[in-house]
């Protein structure tokens, strides 16, 4: 079993070559191929799936001895792809865009948030920012490292409002949630997932959460997925074919057993509390499950809309180098057949 140590005592700050991965210890495990999965952030609720797929035994049908390892951002993930540390990581479109256009040839075989996860919360008592013009004129905090206002700010400009009217408090990420429940500052964004800890703080503190999903006001942009480097795929279609189905076969697992799959994130992980998790698995469905999921299966997505988004991208976020075509950053032959529907 592999054992991932995590919670907040967990330092995010170490390099993916000191973290220790302790492999399976499995019946034949030698007549396995080793993979390394790398997460996008330390494990929370919200990468229950994984493990599930891990638990259940999936990968092993597959052929593949998976270890999970952790990151500081997709762009570290990235960065662990290229560099062969993981073969598959959990990676996003924007940050796929950006590195494309550095010279870095990773592709996305998959999207699981099908709904990007930028939130921007305030509360009812403050700037109580229920619709698309509550934009306008706000004092966010945010980092400088984040690029969800540039984000917010391509939004804005898709609905007609003034960008320029949204102004950037510099917030460290561990601070955002005190400084909005003290009052000082009227917003702050971060990923939906931070809903459920900062509902119960608004709650304590006498108000209500708002919780601005900018996905569900018109944000027509893909999010994360797993993603490999193009010359990996091509020398292991096999190998991708199989980890995409058994982690796909883990997504379905999730959101049809999420207690079952919250016990087997638990059973690997220290630190994380089972109601969070639960909660994190629920944000998370509202990402993963759409229309064209419920239709074609889980991980499928768009090439037209995937266009769409490089294209956002590359103008409300900006790249440095050659924007690549929208066909170069995806592979839509790893994906199951027949889908995985939940």
């Amino acid at each position: 079993m592999i054992k991932v140590w995590s919670g907040l005592g967990l330092s995010i700050a170490m390099s993916l070559a000191s973290v220790i991965v302790l492999p399976l210890a499995a019946q034949g495990q030698d007549e396995l191929t080793p993979i390394v999965f790398s997460l996008d952030f330390i494990p929370l609720g919200r990468h229950a799936a994984w493990y599930a797929a891990l638990e259940e035994g999936y990968f092993e049908e597959e052929g593949l001895d998976v270890s999970i390892i952790p990151a500081q951002g997709t762009a570290q993930v990235m960065q662990a792809i290229a560099s062969n540390t993981a073969q598959f990581g959990f990676v996003d479109l924007p940050g796929v865009v950006l590195a494309h256009a550095g010279g870095t040839d990773i592709k996305m075989v998959t999207v699981n948030y099908q709904k990007a996860p930028y939130a921007v919360f305030s509360l009812a008592n403050g700037a109580d920012v229920t619709e698309a013009s509550g934009l306008e004129g706000l004092s966010l905090g945010s980092g400088a490292g984040s690029i969800t206002p540039q984000v917010i700010a391509g939004f804005m400009a898709q609905n007609g409002l003034d960008s320029s009217t949204l102004q950037i408090v510099n917030v460290a990420p561990p601070a955002r949630a005190s400084t909005l429940l003290s009052g000082q500052v009227p917003a702050i964004e971060f990923f939906v997932m931070a809903r459920p800890g900062l509902e119960a703080g608004a709650a304590d503190a006498g108000t209500e959460l708002r919780t601005f999903l900018l996905a569900d006001h018109g944000l027509e942009l893909y999010s994360n997925g797993i993603g490999a480097t193009g010359d990996y795929l091509e020398q292991n279609p096999e190998i991708a074919e199989g980890f995409v189905r058994a982690a796909l076969r883990g997504w379905e697992f999730t959101l049809a057993n999420p207690d079952a799959a919250a016990d087997h994130i638990l059973s690997n992980v220290d630190g994380l509390d089972k109601a969070v998790v639960l909660a994190e698995i629920d944000v998370v469905r509202d990402l993963a499950l759409t229309d064209d999921t419920l239709a074609n299966g889980l991980g499928w997505f768009d090439p037209g809309k995937m266009a769409a988004g490089v294209d956002f991208v590359v103008e409300h976020i900006g790249i440095t180098g050659t924007a690549p075509m929208a066909e170069d950053i995806y592979e839509t032959r790893f994906l199951p057949d027949p889908p995985i529907v939940p």
